[in-house]
Formats: C-alpha cells, sequence, structure tokens
C-alpha cells in the first residue's frame, strides 16, 4: 500500500466505507471509548479513501461513531486526522480493515461467544480470554453463559431475532424449560414471554410440576392439582414440597460422600453451575461434585469438577515440586482469628484466677521461650473492627479489666508510684522491685498471673493447655453474638453447625435454604424462638477441649490442642 496523505476532513465528509468489513451492520457499542474521545478527542487517525463527494472509512468505524456522539452532544462542527488512502487501491483498503478488526472485540454477542467459545476449547481460562480481548472477565462470563442454550435459540439470536434481555433470561433456564419456550415461540396461537417477563417465568412464574420431586410422591404430605393438558402435576404448596426436596437434597449428599467423593457442594437456590469456570477431575483426584438447584424444582448433580482457582493452585504446585494444597480449613482466615483471639482471651482470663497455675506456665517461658517472651503484652491482630468490638464488650475481657484495676491498687497500696512500663528503664524496674518487696506472696502471685495472661500467645497450643488445665467454663466466657455469625460464610460448615443444634429433621429440610436463613435458625435454637431454648450450646471451635465442625477438615483450636494433649490428657495405668 502506497504510503497515505495526512489530512484533517470534515466529519460531515465521513461515511463507512463499502471496503470495511464492518460495513452496513448496526451501530457498534462506543460506551467504553466515548468517554476518552470526549475528553481528548482520537489519539489514531482514522484511514480513509475517497468515495464519491467525500471519504470512505476503511479503519476507524468506532472512533467514527464515538466522533458523531461527541458532536451530536456539543453541537460542534469538528474535523476529523485522517490517513488518505490512494481511491483505486480496494485490495488494500480491504487488507487494512481486516487487521483493524481481527484483534478486537467482535461486534455482536453472539459472535463475541463464537470467538470466547474457540479460545475456551483451546483450554484459554476466563482471565486469558479477557486480557486478550481487552475486556473485563465478567463480560467473558456472560458472553459464555450464552453456551446454556441450546442449538434453536441461538440461532434465533444470530439472526438479531432475539433481544440481550431475552437471551440473558434464557442462560438462565433449564433444558427443559428451553425447549418449553422455543415451543412457544415457534407456535403461532402461543406467545412466548421476552425480556423481564421471560426471566419472571423461568425464575418464578412457571409452577413446580412433579417430574422435578427427587422424593418419592407416595410419601409427599402436601397437596397435588392435576394438570389435565400436561403429563404431570402440580404442587399446590411450594413451601412443602421445597421441604420434602432439601430432605432428598441432603440424602443425596450422603450418598455422595459415602461413594467417596471428597466434597459435595450445594449452590444456592437458583444459581446455575458454571461449566467454563471449572475443569474436570476424577473422583481419586480429588474431584467433586455441585448440586444445582434451579427455581422450578430442577436438582443436577454435576459429578467430578474442581474450581479455576483450585486448578490454578494446582498448576503452579506442578511447577514448582509442591504438596497439593491440603483440604480446605473449615474456618475462613477472619473467622479463624475471630476464634483464636476470644479462646485466648479466655485462657487469659483463666489465668488471672488460677495464680499457681500462671507461675508453672511463667517459669516454663522464661526457661524455653515463646513467640512473645521478650516480654511484650499481647495485640489482637485483627483488621476487623467488629472483632475487636465483640473482644471488648466480651466477659472474658471485662474480668481482665477488673484483674488489671486490681493490681494497679494494690501496687499504689505498696508506694508505687506512676505507670508500669516496658521499656527498659532501671530506675523504673527498681521502683517496681521495691513496691513488689513490701507486698505479700498472694499479691504479688496475682500480679504474675496478670502478667502471664497478658503475653498469652493467640492460636497457639499454649492457649488450649492453659483452657484444658484451669478447666475454663467457654459457656461463661463467650456466647454466640452477631460478629461471629457475620463471618460465619462456609455453607458446609453453617449446615454441621445447624445440624450440631437441631435435629438431624430441621438440618435436612434446610440444605437447599441460603446461608442467611440457616443462621437464623441456629440463632432461635439458641434462644428457644418455637422450640427449647439452648444457651449452653457452642460449636465445636468453642469448646473445651475444641473439635472440628465438620470432620475431615482441618480446624485451626483442634490441630493446636491435638499437638499437645498427650501431655494434659489421663493416661491409664500400665499393668503390670
Amino acid at each position: 500500500m502506497a504510503t497515505p496523505t495526512l489530512k484533517t476532513i470534515p466529519l460531515t465528509d465521513l461515511k463507512v466505507s463499502r471496503l470495511n468489513m464492518r460495513h452496513g451492520r448496526k451501530a457498534p457499542n462506543i460506551d467504553d471509548l466515548l468517554p476518552s474521545v470526549r475528553a481528548s478527542g482520537i489519539r489514531q487517525p482514522l484511514l480513509v479513501r475517497p468515495e464519491g463527494k467525500g471519504f470512505g472509512i476503511v479503519a476507524g468505524r468506532r472512533r467514527f461513531f464515538a466522533l458523531k456522539a461527541v458532536a451530536k452532544e456539543t453541537g460542534k462542527t469538528m474535523r476529523v486526522p485522517c490517513a488518505i488512502m490512494a481511491e483505486a487501491d480496494d485490495a488494500a483498503a480491504i487488507e487494512a480493515s481486516l487487521i483493524e478488526n481481527v484483534a478486537r472485540l467482535p461486534a455482536t454477542e453472539m459472535e463475541q461467544y463464537t470467538a470466547f467459545a474457540r479460545l475456551h476449547d483451546e483450554r484459554r481460562s476466563v482471565e486469558e480470554i479477557a486480557v486478550h480481548f481487552g475486556v473485563s472477565e465478567a463480560r467473558v462470563r456472560r458472553v459464555l453463559s450464552i453456551a446454556a442454550l441450546n442449538d434453536g435459540i441461538r440461532a434465533l439470536y444470530a439472526a438479531e431475532e432475539l433481544d440481550v434481555a431475552t437471551v440473558r433470561a434464557l442462560t438462565l433456564a433449564s433444558a427443559d424449560q428451553q425447549a418449553e419456550w422455543l415451543r412457544l415461540h415457534e407456535d403461532e396461537d402461543e406467545h412466548a414471554p421476552m425480556g423481564r417477563a421471560c426471566r419472571d417465568w423461568i425464575t418464578g412464574g412457571t409452577a413446580i410440576t412433579t417430574d422435578k420431586a427427587l422424593f418419592d410422591l407416595e410419601t409427599y404430605d402436601g397437596a397435588i392439582t392435576a394438570d389435565l393438558f400436561g403429563e404431570h402435576g402440580v404442587f399446590a404448596d411450594t413451601d412443602t414440597f421445597w421441604r420434602h426436596q432439601s430432605a432428598a437434597v441432603s440424602k443425596r449428599m450422603a450418598d455422595f460422600r459415602a461413594d467417596g467423593w471428597r466434597d459435595v457442594a450445594v449452590l444456592e437456590r437458583g444459581r446455575y453451575f458454571a461449566r467454563w469456570e471449572h475443569e474436570t477431575r476424577t473422583k481419586a483426584k480429588g474431584g467433586r461434585v455441585f448440586i444445582e438447584i434451579r427455581h422450578d424444582g430442577t436438582v443436577t448433580c454435576h459429578e467430578g469438577f474442581i474450581t479455576a482457582a483450585e486448578a490454578r493452585k494446582e498448576k503452579g504446585a506442578a511447577k514448582t515440586g509442591a504438596k497439593a494444597a491440603p483440604a480446605k480449613p473449615d474456618m475462613s482466615g477472619p473467622l479463624a482469628n475471630y476464634i483464636a483471639l476470644h479462646r485466648r482471651e479466655a485462657a487469659a482470663a483463666s489465668l488471672t484466677a488460677k495464680p499457681s497455675i500462671a507461675l508453672r506456665l511463667a517459669v516454663a517461658h522464661l526457661l524455653v521461650g515463646s513467640s512473645l517472651w521478650q516480654v511484650r503484652d499481647h495485640v489482637p491482630g485483627t483488621r476487623k473492627d467488629t472483632t475487636l468490638e465483640s473482644l471488648a464488650a466480651s466477659s472474658a475481657a471485662l474480668a481482665l479489666k477488673d484483674a488489671a484495676e486490681s493490681a494497679n491498687a494494690k501496687l499504689r497500696k505498696a508506694g508505687f508510684e506512676g505507670e508500669v512500663r516496658r521499656n527498659g528503664d532501671p530506675y523504673g524496674l527498681c521502683a517496681l522491685f521495691a513496691a513488689l518487696l513490701r507486698m505479700e506472696d498472694a499479691d504479688v502471685m496475682s500480679l504474675l498471673a496478670l502478667a502471664m495472661a497478658g503475653s498469652l500467645d493467640a492460636g497457639s497450643p499454649v492457649v488450649e493447655a492453659a483452657l484444658h488445665v484451669c478447666e475454663t467454663d467457654m459457656t461463661a466466657a463467650w456466647t454466640p453474638e452477631p460478629a461471629f455469625f457475620d463471618l460465619l460464610r462456609d455453607k458446609s460448615v453453617i449446615n454441621a453447625l445447624l445440624a450440631d443444634i437441631a435435629t438431624d429433621t430441621l438440618a435436612a429440610s434446610m440444605v437447599t435454604d441460603t446461608s442467611k436463613a440457616q443462621k437464623l435458625a441456629i440463632g432461635n435454637r439458641i434462644i428457644g424462638e418455637g422450640c427449647a431454648a439452648s444457651p449452653d450450646w457452642r460449636p465445636g471451635w468453642m469448646q473445651v477441649p475444641p473439635r472440628p465442625v465438620v470432620e475431615g477438615r482441618p480446624s485451626a483450636p483442634h490441630g493446636a490442642w491435638r499437638r499437645v494433649a498427650e501431655l494434659f490428657e489421663a493416661k491409664e495405668p500400665e499393668a503390670e
């Protein structure tokens, strides 16, 4: 191609060339481009060629539409920087248009799906596809959801016979719902819902038919309405249906676990299983089961998958020669921190009431050392304001505060003036030493217990040992409160806690309910809302000794205790 001539041309003299590969298509989406053009114009000239009385745009169609939008907003006539090609060079114009568009996001969502799906089939991740086209990962996921559509609906969308809102609603539909919608669309006497009405039809506007039940209909205690025009009956009471369906899902989860699957995850009702965000794995290689539950009652079990994030960790471990990631702990980081800090506070408060134990623990620290002995006070390591507020309001923290005030009073009575500071000042040290010499043994022991309590390290086996030896009553030291429930997020753990405090029947009936509803049920069981109260109930993490909430999954408090349990638990005497 000959070197083009650079020139500014009035916007009104420009149009999309017939040789542009996107000529004749609908106006493109310029939302991402418009702010930049509005602020500073275009940074790259349009590639144009003489056509008729004006110029045809070979490359730069989206920039052209963005400039038109800005001109309409401002009402000003603008001149556009352009590179002018020779009029007769058709082959070069077509090549330039192809180069301009080949690496850019395809124009229509259906074209985007074709491009994204091709890369995904080549095992490109969602993140890699997003980087390739310069779009967000959320955009890629939305477009890939078109994979959930059947061929007939995709064909209608490709032919631009369906609007975007309807197609996105249909991605939420089950295979049967899609087939029914397509039948309605093709029937001259019927009307297929479109747009928002289509979404309502899919997520809540349809009745739940009896073919969706996982349970035996003969054992169903609710009403079933006959459908004279269909093959199946309809459940008259959806609440009763979901109670039975939840119990059936719970049994299926137990069956999967008994069959050797590492984990079984139940998705929130209405959330569909995004196949493109997972990779296949066999049961022997750590594959999991994901149970998908639709609003129309359909339950689908996806066996043998792991998330894309887990797959990336596996690949990283394989490259570095590291071992595979351990099983997922039963607590998130913030929740583990919350539990460790509360257990540490309870152990510290117990030591203030057991001076002789604190003395022996202090001697052990002096001889062996620990992560805190320099000596310095423990500082709660958390960024959660709710955790700090919860600690400050706990009965254990109040007991520690009372012990500190009592110790200060005893020091003042012994003639010590000022404050005790760990700054290494010799005069301050001698002043405190002189006061201690004037105090009774019992008062000195109580100060030692307070000092030991202040340097107790959260999350360590020492906390668990102190709780065990002091026979701490955790029902008095801590009560489940809003901060705890706010940090409780893992649905498998919430299911286990509900099963622990409630009956097996209630836990099974709520397995598909939201986490919020399940946590509310736990709270109601504690206070006795509609049942006998269980005010002394504590999760396994907050018992002495601690135990895991979900068997088989790592638990920080239980792991810390098991490291040292044999040193403190009574042993059977050996036979002579």
